[in-house]
């Protein structure tokens, strides 16, 4: 006579598939060290009975929560949601469960999520540190005691990271607003302690020296990713007595403040500035004209940030860190032209 579903145990289920319970143990905890037959078998009982784990028991055996926390800046920026959207569904894959917190760009709310995502005993950790790692952070990111990854960032760099080649696809912009004939391009981004805005400044720095030119550095402006720095940034260099033709908005959430800069002096573009962003999102595709972008997949860099942590979370404690460079492409739309002579 079959049990009822709340009295199915591991022991029915190894009967059925005909194999151990110590196999059948190793299964449901997804251990590589099953044969794919014997893996099918077990999954098979499973299936059939309606087995379900006693995910309180396994945790405290395996001395796991199947959490993951998720450390952003904000959820609502539409790349950093592709981002969750896809870790999520890795990790979902896998059994785990995906908690997103905002930092909202602030050390000590980083720190406190940090912190609370510790005491919950989470398996692992997916975080983009919105200021530099010091010694201090890094002390507090070491004894989290969980694997972390890291994306969009490179330090500290004893932790897996994935990020994008923005160094790559910032070079080819600058280049071909050079190659139109713009010399005072202005490149607003992050702070340059920061991975993408060091990349993104030295890959603009790359294609002047290409071209045998010099950089004016009061056109670098490395203060903030959020809209408000590009919008303070770009209304300073506009009101400036020599203004930049072209501005290269260098973070995720930037271009809607360099945009309101150029509106507010009553600019058009690419008729008086040409202007390019930094990851594609509706405002870049649907403005008039179209905005000019560096590209990179945040699904990607989300799918791979999670399976990187899914394989740490497996074992593999002891091998190197990796850091895994996605590309990154310039797309050229219609709001680049020549400089306005004057």
């Amino acid at each position: 006579m079959r049990k009822t579903v709340g009295r199915i145990t591991i022991k029915d289920v190894a009967e059925a598939a005909g194999v151990s319970v110590g196999t059948a143990s190793r299964v449901i905890n997804n251990k590589a060290t099953v044969r794919p037959e014997i893996r099918s078998a077990v999954l098979s009982a499973i299936d059939r009975l309606d087995y379900q784990p006693n995910a309180v028991a396994q945790s405290m055996r395996r001395r796991s929560t199947q959490l993951v926390g998720c450390i952003i800046r904000e959820i609502n920026i539409p790349a950093l949601a592709a981002f969750v959207r896809a870790a999520h569904d890795e990790l979902d894959q896998a059994g785990y469960s995906l908690v997103i917190s905002n930092s909202e760009g602030r050390r000590a709310r980083e720190e406190e999520l940090i912190h609370r995502f510790g005491r919950l005993q989470s398996d692992g950790m997916l975080l983009g540190p919105y200021t530099p790692v010091d010694p201090a952070y890094e002390k507090l990111l070491r004894g989290f005691g969980a694997p972390i990854v890291l994306f969009d960032r490179n330090e500290p760099e004893w932790a897996d990271a994935v990020a994008a080649d923005h160094a790559g696809s910032i070079d080819r912009a600058t280049s071909r607003l050079l190659d139109l004939g713009h010399r005072r391009i202005a490149i607003l981004t992050g702070n340059p302690l920061l991975f993408p805005a060091a990349e993104r400044i030295r890959g603009y720095r790359r294609a002047f020296q290409r071209a045998g030119l010099a950089v004016d550095e009061s056109l670098v402006r490395g203060t903030g990713f959020l809209a408000a720095e590009g919008f303070r940034n770009a209304s300073s260099l506009l009101a400036s007595a020599a203004p930049p033709t072209a501005l290269i908005s260098g973070g995720i959430d930037m271009l809607p403040g360099v945009l309101r800069a150029i509106r507010v002096r009553g600019l058009s573009i690419p008729d008086d500035i040409s202007v390019v962003g930094s990851g594609d999102s509706e405002l870049a595709e649907l403005h008039t004209p179209p905005i000019s972008v560096e590209r990179w997949d945040m699904a990607e860099t989300g799918r791979t940030a999670a399976l990187l942590l899914l394989r740490r979370i497996g074992g593999e404690r002891d091998t190197p860190p990796e850091h895994v460079l996605l590309p990154a492409e310039f797309v050229e739309r219609a709001s680049l032209a020549p400089p306005r002579q004057s």
